[in-house]
This record gives C-alpha cells, sequence and structure tokens, in this order.
C-alpha cells in the first residue's frame, strides 16, 4: 500500500500527483501555522518542555496538529507520530514498530532558532513502514527550499538531483555535532574526539538543515547524541539517497525504532562515515 502510495500509475515516484500532494500539505502547514508566527511570537506562546534549550511554541502544535490531519487523509489508515503528540504521550512513539504506515513528523526543527527569528530552522516528514523509511520532505518555509528523498530514486533539492559526492583528499572535515554538555559523560567523550587532527566541529542548528547540507555537500558529517526519530528520519534518507551513508557507534546502520549505540554520525560518503564513527568509538572507549 504505502509503495503503491509513493509510485502511482507511472512506477516513477517523481511522477506521482500523490508524492506532489505530501509536498503541497508540508507547505501549506508551514504557510498557514509557521510562517505567519515568524518574528510574531508572544511570550506565552513559547514554552520551556525540559529546560531552556527545549523549547516549544504555538507554531509547532498547530503545524503538526495540521500536518497531522492532513496526511493522514491522503494515506488512510496511516498514523502520525509526531514530536509534540510523543512528548503529550511517550506511547505514541510504538507506532514506528507497528504494522501501519507511518508519517513521522518535526513540525518545526530548530525551534530555537523560529524562536530567536533565525531563519535556520525546516519542517520534517518522513514516511516509514515496518521501520524503513520510504520517503521524506525538509522544507526550510523562511529560506523557500524543499528537499525530497525517495528510497531507491535518489534526492532532490527544489526540483533538482543532488548528489553530496566525497570530501577533496586532505579537505578539513567540517562536523556539525551534538553540544557535549547535553550528553551522557560517554557520548560527551565520544563527540570531544572529533576535534582531532583535520577536522572541524561545531554545535549543530537545525538537523534537518544540517542533514541538508551533508546531502548537497556542503558539510562533510553530523554527529548526533539522541534518536528522536522525528528529527532523524527525514536528513538520514536524504543524505543516503544523495550518496551518503550513516553509522552508530556499534557500526551498525541507524535504526528510526531506536536501540542504537550513540553517538552515531552521517557523512557524504562511506569513507567519511567510517572515519567519524572510528573518532567516535576512539573517545567513548
Amino acid at each position: 500500500m504505502t509503495e503503491e502510495f509513493l509510485s502511482g500509475t507511472t512506477g516513477n515516484p517523481w511522477e506521482s500527483t500523490r508524492l506532489a500532494l505530501v509536498e503541497d500539505a508540508v507547505r501549506k502547514a508551514a504557510a498557514v501555522e509557521i510562517m505567519p508566527r515568524f518574528r510574531q511570537l508572544a511570550a506565552h506562546e513559547i514554552v520551556e518542555k525540559n529546560g531552556p534549550h527545549d523549547l516549544v511554541t504555538v507554531a509547532d502544535r498547530s503545524a503538526e496538529e495540521h500536518l497531522t490531519a492532513s496526511l493522514t487523509a491522503l494515506l488512510p489508515g496511516s498514523v502520525v507520530v509526531g514530536e509534540e503528540a510523543v512528548h503529550a504521550d511517550p506511547a505514541v512513539y510504538e507506532a514506528l514498530r507497528g504494522d501501519a504506515p507511518v508519517w513521522i513528523v518535526d513540525p518545526v526543527d530548530g525551534t530555537r532558532q523560529f524562536v530567536h527569528g533565525d531563519p535556520g530552522f525546516c519542517t520534517l516528514v518522513a514516511l516509514a513502514r515496518y521501520g524503513e523509511v520510504l520517503a521524506s520532505w525538509t522544507y526550510a518555509p523562511a529560506l523557500d527550499e524543499m528537499a525530497v528523498a525517495v528510497r531507491g530514486h535518489g534526492a532532490r533539492l527544489d526540483g533538482r538531483a543532488i548528489r553530496s559526492g566525497a570530501p577533496e583528499p586532505g579537505q578539513i572535515l567540517q562536523v556539525a555535532t551534538s553540544h557535549p554538555d547535553f550528553t551522557t559523560p560517554r557520548e560527551k567523550a565520544a563527540l570531544l574526539a572529533l576535534t582531532a587532527e583535520g577536522v572541524h566541529s561545531r554545535p549543530c542548528g537545525s538537523a534537518g538543515l544540517e542533514y541538508l547540507a551533508v546531502a548537497r555537500g556542503e558539510l562533510e558529517a553530523v554527529a548526533f547524541s539522541w534518536e528522536s526519530s522525528w528529527d532523524h528520519a527525514a536528513g538520514l534518507l536524504l543524505v543516503e539517497e544523495a550518496g551518503g551513508t550513516d553509522l552508530t557507534l556499534s557500526g551498525e546502520r541507524f535504526r528510526v525504532t531506536g536501540g542504537n549505540a550513540l553517538p552515531f554520525t552521517a557523512a557524504r560518503d562511506a569513507a567519511t562515515a567510517r572515519f567519524v564513527r572510528e573518532l567516535l568509538a576512539s573517545g567513548a572507549e
């Protein structure tokens, strides 16, 4: 059912009307619920969830409700695992392990940037079934950029195919990482190992936009210490379909259903992923 939804009648997902309808739904949610509130938020419309670095706004909640209604209408029988719904009821996350097609939604990825009036935020949507991500949409409404990936059919940014490519020999590897201070001691040690020669690491912004930077070859890798599927599902498929790959600390691929050895990395190419993973492992020993 899910694969037929993506391919339509031609067998080519890029010619599927339904694929375009999902993109339209994402754009509409951003246009109606997010952008009118950008740089217009009142203080009471911003709430701390688990501390000052974990914020939610009226835009997050309204956009997720909007997407939940529109996406499930496009694919009857599907369910939504959204960041805000899981925060309200952690049991919602279990849908990732069920039989129904799942829309994985982060309505505003980079809420901190959104709150501060920075355009570096995005809306993330991925379609998965049986733990496999089949398609993803990464939309940066303030930048008017839309990246779409379909498993086995590549990745596109604003309709143009993108490839991550490999870094130039001897190039300093630019890596965006979780902030070490918000991790376990072992994860912090692993991330601090990315201060090695030939690597320049920096704190990440919106995870979705960092993945997009890897997919388009503007960033060599990311290294993250948390595994919430709404932050990673869309971007990991985007990087994979652009030619990159990902590895967890154990050397396995990342699973959106959880249980990953952290931190993990996603990189422009396999060699860079292996190199970053080896650095992380050396720090975690």
